[in-house]
């Protein structure tokens, strides 16, 4: 028995930041499992259990509460396994394994205002220099992701900027020439769209 509690006078001045983490459902409708990016609640969408018979049975069911029917799995796939998050950490090796193995599509979201593995590329150098980040088509990372969108699979990232954008964030938007020349679909998005569109403050 799960129960969800109605909207508080929290959720009305101010949206919640929450996180997708994942539904079991074929077709992206409910069930589904959220999580609130501050608080650390868990938000479980499903249908909703409405059988006065049913609900008559639920211990502790209060008069402001909703419960919802949900598969065993969703929980078990999607729900949390730590009472506090813990990141599953991949080394650099496995990361760009990840690149040479998917099936269809590859999607990443970058959401700070500089990286440490963008200062240390002599691309940077040349960036401070003059103004214009290389194109190192040549590149391993280049020459992979050639190879897979020239197979049909589709590779993209969204960049946040800040306004004015940082030095690293001119950097890969100087960079981006080299990422669309592999066929890499690369968009920006303003850093107070993004906040309106409640998107995770980190990397995706």
């Amino acid at each position: 028995m799960l129960k969800v509690t109605q909207p508080s006078t929290r959720e009305t001045t101010m949206a919640r930041r929450l996180r997708f983490n994942g539904t079991d459902s074929k077709n992206g409708s409910c069930p589904a499992v959220h999580e609130d990016l501050d608080s650390g609640e868990i938000i479980v969408q499903g249908r909703p259990l409405t059988d006065p018979a049913d609900l008559r049975q639920l211990q502790h069911f209060g008069l402001d509460d909703a419960a919802v029917v949900i598969p065993r799995e969703l929980l078990v796939n999607h729900g949390p396994k730590e009472m506090d998050r813990v990141p599953k950490l991949i080394d650099l090796e496995e990361f760009g394994q990840l690149f040479r193995r998917f099936e269809h599509s590859a999607w990443h979201l970058e959401t700070r205002r500089g990286y440490a593995s963008d200062r240390e590329d002599e691309g940077y150098v040349e960036f401070l220099k003059t103004g214009q980040a290389p194109m190192d088509l040549d590149s391993d990372w280049c020459q992979n992701i050639l190879r897979q969108t020239g197979a049909g699979k589709y590779v993209g990232r969204v960049r946040v900027v800040d306004t004015p954008p940082t030095e690293g964030q001119r950097f890969l938007l100087s960079y981006a020439r080299c990422n669309a020349a592999t066929g890499e679909d690369v968009r920006n998005l303003w850093r107070e769209d993004a906040e309106r569109a409640h998107l995770p403050a980190e990397d995706f």
